[in-house]
């Protein structure tokens, strides 16, 4: 993370070796690889609790992720607390329906088609949680001085990818809700002003009823998105 200290390169030993032998680490691959299978975005949800201790551990999980200098641009506003949900949701709700009254283009709307989207929102509401993720477009030191944070984009964007794996390796289901765009998110949350919200994400475990587009399990082959160029 970022230090005003004068700070100078220092390799240590790798403090962890978790390497496999080649059979166990296809094997672990693959185990993953139909683990991940298995993870679902969720819109129905139970309004069964879930430990506040649960959503720490998955966003400290989230916290190791690799990042630009390793800056850490990322902060992650965990809220249970019905009154902000509902406003939240309201919020998201009056900016659906610009957007689906003529601020998005028509192919947009065709390709939304067979999600199943709409401008309703009560996911907002009925998860337990919402995780709002906010990318750090600068930093700002104690002092008060700014400076510059790197790869943002991608540093949260990874961050996110590992949040959503450890949701879903807690037994938990979630959503990827971005409207766009989220201005009210920073002041709703109490959170600084370079600070920029990216995704709205509600945790929880999923309703009796829950379902999921069909389109949804359709995936590319490996053959459209892996390329192989050997030596």
């Amino acid at each position: 993370m970022y230090s005003t200290d004068d700070l100078e390169y220092q390799p240590l030993p790798l403090p962890d070796r978790v390497q496999l032998e080649p059979p166990e680490s296809l094997a672990q691959a693959r185990g993953f690889r139909d683990y991940m299978r298995r993870r679902h975005s969720v819109r129905e949800y139970s309004d069964r609790p879930v430990a506040e201790e649960v959503i720490a551990a998955c966003i400290e999980a989230a916290g190791t992720a690799p990042s630009g200098a390793n800056h850490q641009p990322w902060h992650f506003v965990a809220i249970s607390d019905p009154a902000v949900k509902a406003r939240i949701r309201k919020a998201a709700e009056d900016e659906e329906r610009s957007f689906y009254a003529g601020g998005a283009g028509d192919e947009w709307l065709r390709a939304l088609e067979p999600i199943g989207t709409g401008v309703s929102k009560p996911h907002l509401e009925v998860a337990p949680w919402l995780i709002v993720v906010f990318a750090q477009r600068w930093g700002v030191t104690h002092e008060g001085a700014r400076y510059k944070n790197y790869y943002v984009p991608e540093s949260v964007g990874i961050a996110t990818g590992l949040l959503i794996a450890a949701i879903h390796h807690a037994g938990l289901v979630c959503l990827e809700h971005t409207p766009n765009p989220m201005k009210f998110l920073p002041e709703l949350c109490g959170r600084p002003e370079h600070e920029k919200a990216v995704m709205i994400i509600p945790v929880g475990y999923p309703a009796d009823d829950a379902t999921v587009p069909a389109v949804a399990k359709i995936k590319k082959p490996l053959t459209e998105i892996m390329s192989v160029m050997k030596g």
